[in-house]
């Protein structure tokens, strides 16, 4: 893949870049693209939000949506307890808007920003080099819902009937979906993730808690008997059309069905979960995209949802809090030094290994951060790694560049 080209999840949360006025889905519904997408939903008798975009692009959103805008801001619905979904929240709120969020959402979102020392450079890492400078987003101010749904809610206004269902477990727990049933219209955010057609991400790579995947079935499931006419999701456009809603979600519930069951008779069969994560091959008939969460990735995640953190074949040091690290100076020292281990790293690149490359080279900068010859065949074996992954999938991605850059810096 070439350095500057994109993987297409960076494209969508990028979209708001190049938009100049709010796009027309219907005659009552407008979209602002954003890194989630923020939605107007006009009634006689006022209008409702559906998430307020992010922070940093918030006064544009205000100021795009301002012409389509018919009455007083009633609601403003948050389909989850994301920076993306809320961070308008204060450009958009007036003194009478009802914030609206799901079960669990005030414990959700203090989780997330309490932990945010943690979290923020791991996102960084991950998402820098796409958000530029909206890596590190403005406060978005107090956000505190003035109605928490249960597990369904149901508001009239005008017209307009939209009833809030909780959906866990999509990208949050406190996932809501919003269902307007006379015009067939289901605005179901991110509870399949941030692409459509695409492989779920049951636990992501800058860490947020897992989702269980008999929970994320259920959600799934419970959109497709809906029966909408009109699916608009959390990025890109919305999905037209009650047979290709029903194909499409059958399709991505029947794909995360099969990885589940293949992971699970795989453990009965007495399977490790790296063979396991090895030896996954979709049929074809069910392959989706895995542009933010991957199969093998999903493997994982199913495989300690239901096994737990203890790794039978570690043996007794998985037990205790003594990393593998904590011995890789004794290893480098009987490997005769970091550049030997090096060396050897090298030759498993060379035989097309980058992986086992990049376990040996670990051990030699565990030891010794600033050898060199560690240090360049782990950025040569990391961008075999990019070569061969295509540039689909955003975290890989991400990671990727992340670590040959940091070796370019380190090596000068």
């Amino acid at each position: 893949m070439a350095e500057g080209k994109q993987p297409a999840l960076a494209d969508l949360v990028l979209a708001n870049r190049n938009q100049t006025e709010a796009e027309k889905v219907t005659d009552f519904i407008w979209m602002i693209h954003d890194s989630s997408n923020a939605y107007l939903v006009t009634t006689k008798d006022g209008d409702v939000m559906v998430n307020t975009g992010f922070s940093p692009n918030a006064e544009k959103n205000v100021t795009l949506l301002a012409p389509r805008r018919t009455g007083p801001l009633r609601y403003i619905v948050l389909t989850q307890s994301h920076p993306d979904h809320f961070g308008g929240l204060k450009a958009f709120r007036e003194p009478e808007t009802k914030v609206v969020g799901g079960p669990g959402f005030e414990q959700a979102l203090f989780d997330m920003m309490d932990l945010q020392p943690y979290f923020g450079p791991r996102v960084r890492k991950l998402w820098g080099a796409v958000l530029g400078n909206n890596a590190r987003p403005p406060d978005p101010g107090p956000i505190e819902p003035d109605v928490l749904v249960d597990r369904d809610l149901t508001l009239e206004l005008g017209e307009r009937t939209f009833q809030l269902i909780s959906a866990p477990e999509g990208e949050t727990v406190d996932n809501l979906v919003v269902w307007m049933p006379r015009e067939k219209v289901a605005f179901i955010g991110n509870v399949h993730g941030p692409v459509w057609l695409s492989f779920p991400f049951l636990n992501t790579l800058r860490g947020d808690k897992p989702r269980l995947i008999q929970n994320y079935l259920k959600a799934m499931r419970r959109i497709r008997d809906l029966g909408a006419e009109l699916l608009i999701t959390g990025h890109g456009q919305p999905i037209v059309g009650a047979e290709q809603i029903r194909a499409d979600l059958t399709k991505m519930i029947d794909a995360a069905e099969w990885v589940r069951t293949y992971t699970l008779e795989g453990m009965k069969a007495g399977k490790d979960v790296h063979t396991l994560m090895r030896e996954v091959k979709m049929p074809e008939h069910l392959r989706i995209g895995e542009f933010h969460g991957k199969v093998s990735w999903g493997v994982k995640s199913i495989w300690r949802e239901y096994s737990g953190w203890f790794h039978y074949e570690d043996g007794t040091t998985d037990l205790f809090g003594v990393p593998r690290r904590s011995v890789h100076d004794d290893i480098t020292a009987l490997a005769g030094g970091a550049d030997k281990l090096a060396a050897r790293a090298r030759q498993r690149l060379q035989a097309g290994e980058p992986l086992e490359a990049l376990h040996l080279v670990e051990i030699a900068l565990n030891a010794s951060p600033g050898e060199r010859s560690a240090l360049e065949v782990k950025r040569d074996a990391s961008a075999l790694l990019l070569e061969r992954s295509g540039g689909q999938n955003l975290s890989e991605t991400m990671w990727l560049r992340s670590e040959i850059a940091e070796c370019e810096e380190a090596l000068g």
